[in-house]
């Protein structure tokens, strides 16, 4: 974490000093007065309904080593003699601490969007990386204008490398981001359908995530799905800096870095990295083809910064996803219920219903979808395609949640005939009611994947079935 004087702390995000109080030394940076370590410094963040301001008092009371303060309020009695820094905004002296901060450091920095799979991808680069140094990461979903901030702020001068997740859902949040990160090597792992709502189309999507070359560093690396059309497009008129090298990584045939052979069951895959010997039969301890394009960009960007194929192999073999992210467990009666429910966008759910599609040896296989949000005026329409993208040959039973999803079972269930009597597709709008019906019905030998959009909170059914 930064360590740094008041003073210096000061001088990085262009603030003034009210208060030193005999040389205070900050180690770290808060936005959350409730989870504060003494010796932080706390920044107040003014919200639609809380001003963080009225918590700096409590915050140097529990230890706090500063303070910033927008200098267009007053400063309290209470507060005259208190390590305070004053700026001009809070939130734009935040930014400006981590993006000065990040060039007094000497490391390499890896940055990673995209509309699905930044935080698995996030998760294999620092796998792979942290066999050959020590590397830090994005933790959770701190991937935007405050969360990025703080993860930079949380290095300190041995680490050598760091993956910054990069979220957006407008235009210019990427542009901001990278432009703060400075990364050595970007990667873009694919253009899906979520924030369809404000960026009006696939290609807006495209363009927005392209973003992310603004601020690659003069010679660095942009690493780019070489299996979307739209993001071969959009290079065709990005600006990049000089000297940056692209490559594309994928399952089709001209990519710089190609997957072969790949086989897997419901927790794992295994593929070959063509024209590398040494990269043979990696295994992967995580399932779906898009996780193999996934661990390709990880494989492009550690070869990128020197890091051997063996090593490479054992950050694989110990790499442990963030949760939700098809995380396999066990319902209650030794089913296997593959948790997906962190995210989902059309993109993802299909990547989703592939999966289940190639796997083998289940008495049935369940679908359990739930509502993708932020889809645009399009939304009721891009269910139907969801549901008309399940066939028999895929799943055995299809159950929806949510009135979008309605549309998703509408369609499924124009191909699904009914299993002695029973239907094979049904909606619900109640959760509950869906998972007490799949809890009488399910048996060991089944597979269950549940998914949705974050906003349904899908694992609910997940921990469900696990207690029932």
């Amino acid at each position: 974490m930064i360590i740094r004087p008041l003073n210096a702390i000061a001088a990085l995000c262009g603030g003034a000093v009210l208060n030193d109080n005999g040389g205070v030394v900050i180690g770290g940076v808060s936005i959350n007065s409730r989870t504060l370590r003494p010796g932080q410094l706390f920044v107040p963040i003014l919200g639609e309904r809380v001003d963080g301001h009225d918590f700096v008092a409590g915050a140097l009371s529990a230890g706090a080593g500063g303070a910033l303060w927008d200098r267009n309020k007053a400063v309290p009695d209470a507060l005259s003699d208190a390590p305070l820094i004053l700026v001009d905004d809070t939130v734009a002296a935040l930014q400006r601490l981590a993006a000065n901060y990040r060039d007094e450091l000497d490391l390499r920095v890896i940055g990673v969007t995209g509309s699905n799979g930044k935080t698995t991808t996030k998760d294999m680069v620092a796998a792979v990386l942290s066999e050959t140094c020590r590397v830090h990461k994005t933790e959770g979903n701190l991937n935007n204008h405050l969360g990025l901030p703080l993860t930079v702020l949380e290095l300190d001068e041995s680490f050598d490398a760091v993956v910054l997740e990069m979220g957006m859902s407008e235009f210019g949040e990427i542009d901001f981001l990278t432009r703060l990160a400075k990364p050595d090597v970007a990667i873009i792992t694919n253009i899906g359908d979520s924030h369809m709502e404000q960026l009006g189309s696939r290609e807006g999507i495209a363009k927005a995530k392209l973003e992310i070359v603004a601020g690659l560093r003069p010679g660095g690396l942009l690493l780019v799905n070489g299996d979307e059309p739209l993001l071969r497009e959009g290079l065709r008129s990005a600006r990049l800096p000089e000297g940056v090298e692209v490559q594309t990584f994928g399952q089709q045939d001209g990519s710089s870095w190609v997957a072969d052979n790949i086989s897997g069951d419901a927790v794992s895959s295994v593929f070959d990295v063509r024209g590398d010997a040494e990269l043979a039969r990696v295994a992967l301890p995580a399932a779906g083809r898009h996780n193999v394009s996934n661990a390709l960009a990880a494989i492009a960007a550690a070869k990128r910064l020197g890091v051997p194929a063996a090593a490479i192999r054992q950050g694989f073999e110990r790499l442990k996803l963030t949760g939700m992210r098809i995380e396999p467990g066990k319902a209650h009666n030794g089913a296997l219920v593959l948790n997906d429910a962190y995210n989902a966008s059309p993109t993802s759910v299909r990547a989703a219903i592939d999966l289940v599609a190639g796997l083998t040896g289940y008495r049935r296989k369940w679908l359990v979808l739930g509502d993708m949000l932020e889809l645009g005026p399009r939304e009721n329409e891009m269910h139907g395609e969801v549901g008309a993208y399940i066939t028999p040959l895929k799943a055995d039973a299809v159950l929806t949640y949510g009135t979008l999803s309605r549309n998703t079972a509408a369609e499924a269930g124009k191909q699904f005939a009914s299993d002695g009597g029973e239907a094979r597709v049904l909606a619900f709008d109640d959760k509950g009611q869906l998972t007490e019906w799949l809890q009488a019905r399910i048996e060991p030998e089944d597979l269950v994947l549940v998914k949705g959009s974050r906003g349904m909170r899908m694992e609910e059914i997940v921990h469900a079935l696990q207690r029932a």
